[in-house]
């Protein structure tokens, strides 16, 4: 009888990171547990279960989330940035309350290489800490997420810190990135850097754009530099994408068009440097191999850079074109460099992503972990 995974996350929602890490988490499920029977909680469950081949039901509706935590053997949670309470005050008691259910029910809980935090409530800190005591696993992708976890009492044993499940996405061919980018309207040409910017606004950043259109502008004007605006989360996104295109008219191409997590990563592989605000634009350019510049807009970001051996260039708030202007010639120089540090350590990282696998071997064993 095959052993029914149910996993929880923020899906459906066309977010290419979200999406990129529920790739990473079947593809590996199914690779070291075949005889596994997955359902996803997802915003679109038609689109879901089309998608990655996998039962998907409404995480709207109590009674098919109920129905389903009766069925699985396991509950899953994660990965992505699910347990904080910045960008939403009732995001945490979502995700949390489809564990108390899964208490509710005797399932097991399983924290699948979750970032934990920022957790700003001190109602939200002890309702996280309460409900992780009771999880069988906890893996975190990063070091801050576990110093978190242990600053609202979790024993620092029971958390086991890995990376982001989406460093274990396979790279792409870079033909698929090309042919969709000319379909864009994007021609390369020969001896210009091509500078991929995936980046994200809130209100209160218009200083953000508009030092980032006078860094385009200097890009352009100085290196001679191709620019493209890459959209991860196409709705929030494509509002900002448009506004730079509307001040640099006909100077920079955008992706208008939404595409599935290969095809991105393909499309990242055709920039020569990525500038990211997003964090799994980072994570992609770390998989292909693209020297890139972060710039932080949560402690996520940080992190990321961190495990890399790199650090983010600055926050959103502190971002100057003359800073940035001096970060790019440093990283076109030192590019070799910086994709030698890159695959060393994206290398290292995708070992220490296996814990997640064999703890839950451990589990469906009934062992302890």
């Amino acid at each position: 009888m095959a052993y029914k995974i149910l996993i929880s996350g923020y899906y459906g929602f066309n977010n290419i990171g979200d999406e990129s890490i529920l790739t990473a988490v079947v593809e590996n499920i199914r690779e070291k547990l075949p005889d596994t029977e997955i359902t996803v909680l997802s915003q679109n469950p038609a689109g879901t279960a089309e998608k990655y081949d996998v039962k998907s039901v409404n995480r709207r509706a109590f009674t098919a989330i109920a129905k389903a935590v009766m069925r699985c053997d396991l509950l899953i949670s994660g990965g992505g940035s699910l347990l904080q309470d910045v960008t939403s005050k009732k995001s945490v008691l979502y995700y949390l309350a489809v564990m108390w259910l899964a208490f509710l029910f005797g399932k097991r809980v399983f924290i699948y290489s979750q970032g934990i935090g920022p957790l700003t409530s001190k109602w939200n800190r002890k309702l996280t800490a309460w409900t992780l005591r009771r999880a069988r696993g906890i893996v975190v992708r990063d070091e801050q997420s576990g110093a978190l976890l242990a600053e609202i009492g979790l024993p620092e044993e029971r958390v086991i810190v890995t990376a982001d499940p989406v460093l274990r996405v396979k790279k792409t061919d870079r033909g698929i990135g090309g042919g969709i980018l000319r379909d864009e309207g994007f021609v390369k040409a020969g001896g210009c850097p091509v500078v991929g910017f995936a980046i994200r606004k809130r209100s209160q950043d218009s200083e953000f754009t508009n030092e980032l259109c006078a860094s385009i502008e200097r890009l352009i004007a100085e290196y001679q530099a191709q620019i493209l605006l890459i959209p991860f989360h196409y709705s929030e996104d494509m509002p900002v994408i448009e506004e730079i295109e509307q001040r640099l008219r006909g100077k920079v191409t955008s992706v208008r068009h939404k595409y599935l997590s290969g095809e991105m990563l393909s499309i990242i592989g055709n920039v020569d440097v990525l500038v990211g605000v997003r964090l799994h634009s980072l994570i992609y350019a770390a998989v292909m191999d693209v020297p890139m510049i972060a710039v932080s807009y949560d402690p996520k970001i940080n992190s990321f850079m961190h495990s890399l051996e790199m650090k983010a260039m600055c926050s959103v708030i502190e971002f100057k074109s003359d800073f940035f202007i001096e970060e790019f010639e440093r990283t076109l120089r030192d590019k070799d460099a910086i994709k030698e540090k890159i695959g060393r350590n994206v290398a290292r990282l995708i070992e220490k992503l296996d814990t997640n696998e064999e703890m839950i071997k451990l589990i469906k064993d009934g062992e302890d972990v």
